[in-house]
């Protein structure tokens, strides 16, 4: 007979499966992108489509290698890369010490909510032309609306994050007579680090898009005014390669914010 303290036990995989499935996407992944990148070429190979339309996979890297080796194109990356930055910097100071009072008292929560949807459901794309017109052309404007863009999902994860934390434990904390910076530091902002992170992450995508927005609404620098550059000489080639160089920087946020995780949560699910 089965005994039944062994069906309680959990079943567990063997470690050499769960390593393969762990390192499989490093297979899968370089797979689908060379199966898209050989439907893409043999697609223009076959169809005779303009190249003015869809350039093939060769010319977008020629392209790409040329925007690498050129001086101006560095000076543009350079510009969205500080305005990006910037403007994430100023989201995160916002977004974390306005979420931790707003998720202590109720009251301030219900004054401020309104007034934080309405900047949001606001098209960031009509506030561009609004802060060329108050800051003029300069990075100033451009940091505004990256701040702007990352701020939300900062702010809203950090509510969550604060929110979670069991009452229980604020409890042990009072009872063992911390004080309120103690609180903060030791349990709230601990217990709430993966949620702000999650917001982090999807808040320096958001930043990189807004600079990235406000550079081709007005400017003449960064990866935004070089995409317009590009449009209007009708390089087609040359406008992919400035679009893989943004996905590229995206990436390097990401996975940035990502190493981040497992820097100061290295005990939370998330970073294993």
């Amino acid at each position: 007979m089965t005994n039944v303290k062994d069906q309680d036990k959990p079943t567990e995989l063997p470690t050499g499966r769960v390593r393969a499935a762990a390192y499989m996407s490093w297979i899968t992944t370089p797979l689908l992108c060379a199966v898209l990148i050989a439907v893409w070429s043999i697609y223009v190979a076959k169809s005779g489509i303009s190249a003015f339309v869809l350039p093939a996979p060769g010319a977008v890297l020629r392209a790409w290698i040329d925007m690498l080796q050129s001086g101006r194109a560095w000076n543009d990356v350079l510009a969205t890369v500080y305005a990006t930055l910037a403007g994430f910097f100023w989201a995160v100071l916002a977004g974390i010490g306005l979420g931790v009072p707003i998720a202590r008292v109720r009251w301030l929560e219900q004054t401020l909510n309104p007034f934080i949807i309405a900047s949001q459901v606001l098209p960031k794309v009509a506030l561009a032309p609004l802060f060329i017109v108050w800051f003029g052309f300069g990075i100033t404007s451009k940091v505004l609306i990256a701040a702007i863009l990352a701020f939300f999902p900062i702010l809203t994860n950090t509510v969550l994050g604060v929110k979670s934390i069991d009452q229980g434990h604020r409890d042990v904390m009072i009872s063992l007579n911390a004080t309120r910076w103690q609180v903060f530091s030791r349990l709230e902002l601990k217990s709430a680090l993966p949620y702000i992170i999650t917001g982090m992450e999807i808040g320096i995508v958001l930043a990189l898009i807004g600079a990235i927005v406000s550079e081709y609404i007005g400017g003449d620098y960064g990866l935004g005014h070089l995409l317009i550059s590009r449009m209007n000489a009708f390089e087609t080639d040359g406008l992919f390669a400035v679009m893989i160089h943004m996905a590229v920087l995206g990436f390097i946020f990401y996975f940035g914010i990502s190493a981040l995780r497992r820097w100061l949560t290295p005990w939370h699910d998330s970073a294993r």
